[in-house]
């Protein structure tokens, strides 16, 4: 069954803007044109595909849709820059991690932004999660921690994201006091790392709980603080809020300035990956030819 361009656009169009209100200013049309719209397509494939609510949301039914309608503006806007045409810049909707984010990941945008018609729409989730924007169509690329590709994309190392448990050196003496750090008496820093207050990103931050673990520390048992953004993350722990794991690339400068130190243990390497989906199209070549150069560049493979 043929899925009409149209429909598919405008679904995907409500998803983005989260009203009918909001996508019909979009696409300048009424609310009413856009509701008439989202029922046709319903009639046609014979599924609801949007869940009434506020944002609205997209049923599963409707991933294959929204997906669908992304890859037709693609191809048409590589169509129109082949052909000489003047071509309004694409929306590309990428996930990436908050560290990469706040670290490397803007770099290469900013260059691809400045040689191409387009304009990128980021969604922040842990590397955990980003692949699951590209099954639901939601995206068309993610930095992700799945080295196996998500059905209909390709994959390509990235590199490693090392991370270092730090703290600030007012906080080491106040909650590890006589501890020497950077690997010194185990079993005193561990005794110590009971009490003191620790940072997460968020509930689903596991990284400061794997570093306990891994050193034979109840992760039950210290007070966590949680900072939901990676630039804030980093001041809170130089400010000293608590300890945490950050990226080298992140802490290095501080750590040089002695702002931070090591609490010593094994880094975390979290591996990541790049995977967009198997579609040839010049622009989202392009796209993933500078994230994976930045990339390997900056994280090493």
């Amino acid at each position: 069954m043929p899925i009409p361009a149209l429909g598919a656009a405008t679904l995907a169009a409500v998803l983005d803007a989260g009203s009918m209100e909001a996508a019909a200013r979009a696409l300048h049309i009424t609310p009413s044109a856009v509701s008439q719209r989202i029922r046709a397509l319903e009639d046609e494939v014979g599924r609801v595909l949007l869940v009434r609510t506020k944002p609205l949301r997209a049923t599963p039914d409707a991933h294959a849709i929204v997906r669908f309608a992304r890859q037709v503006a693609l191809l048409e806007h590589d169509a129109a820059v082949s052909l000489g045409h003047g071509a309004g810049p694409v929306t590309l909707p990428l996930a990436v991690n908050a560290d990469s984010l706040s670290t490397w990941f803007l770099a290469p945008l900013a260059r691809l932004s400045a040689r191409h018609g387009v304009v990128f729409d980021l969604h922040r989730d842990d590397q955990e999660f980003t692949a699951g924007m590209l099954e639901d169509g939601t995206v068309t690329g993610a930095v992700t921690s799945r080295a196996v590709p998500v059905g209909g994309c390709r994959v390509q190392p990235l590199g490693v994201l090392r991370y270092e448990a730090v703290a600030a050196p007012a906080f080491a003496e106040a909650w590890l006091p006589d501890v020497p750090l950077g690997g010194g008496d185990a079993d005193a820093l561990a005794a110590a790392l009971e009490r003191a207050p620790l940072i997460d990103f968020d509930r689903r931050d596991d990284l400061q709980t794997q570093w306990l673990a891994a050193r034979g520390i109840d992760p039950a048992l210290p007070p966590r603080h949680r900072v939901p953004a990676s630039h804030d993350f980093a001041t809170a722990t130089v400010a000293g809020l608590g300890w945490a794991l950050l990226p080298t690339l992140q802490s290095q400068s501080a750590l040089e300035t002695g702002r931070l130190v090591r609490l010593g243990g094994d880094p975390i390497d979290v591996p990541l990956y790049w995977q967009q989906w198997n579609l040839r199209s010049a622009l989202l070549d392009a796209v993933a030819e500078e994230i994976v150069d930045e990339g390997r560049r900056v994280l090493g493979v």
